[in-house]
């Protein structure tokens, strides 16, 4: 399985936010989305990603004790080295690379445009998916 198949399922939608944002427009935006990462695109209308905002970022703000959250912005805080996958990566793979860096959210480009972002539990979804599927067909074949 590609990570191409994994946007087919869950789709491509990626919510993002300006480097000039706040970290409480972050919090608002992770919590309104339930979603755990935001990807960080300049605000010029050519959505180029400069970064990612995880909420392990404003921990380690809020730890660091750089201010109040209505202060610090996105850009004083994101993560800026992008690791990114392709359509064509393969899960097993993936979930490699994502471990090793530990990462639990990677962002998905094509030819340089960010067309999509899948987490960690959207690889462990796909791998139990295959798993089940293999399973079920052994229990068959089996049974023969």
């Amino acid at each position: 399985m590609t990570l191409d198949e994994i946007l087919r399922s869950k789709g491509t939608q990626v919510f993002t936010i300006s480097p000039d944002a706040t970290l409480d427009d972050v919090v608002q935006a992770l919590v309104a989305r339930n979603c755990g990462s935001l990807v960080v695109c300049r605000d010029d209308g050519s959505m180029t990603m400069v970064g990612i905002i995880t909420e392990r970022d404003i921990l380690r703000a809020c730890a660091a004790n750089q201010g109040a959250l209505h202060t610090v912005r996105v850009v004083e805080v994101m993560s800026e080295q992008l690791v990114t996958g392709s359509v064509g990566d393969e899960v097993e793979t993936v979930m490699g690379v994502m471990t090793r860096e530990r990462i639990r959210h990677l962002p998905v480009v094509e030819e340089g445009r960010l067309i999509g972002l899948v987490s960690i539990g959207d690889i462990v979804k796909a791998q139990h998916d295959r798993l089940t599927m293999e399973n079920h067909f052994l229990k068959e074949y089996i049974q023969i």
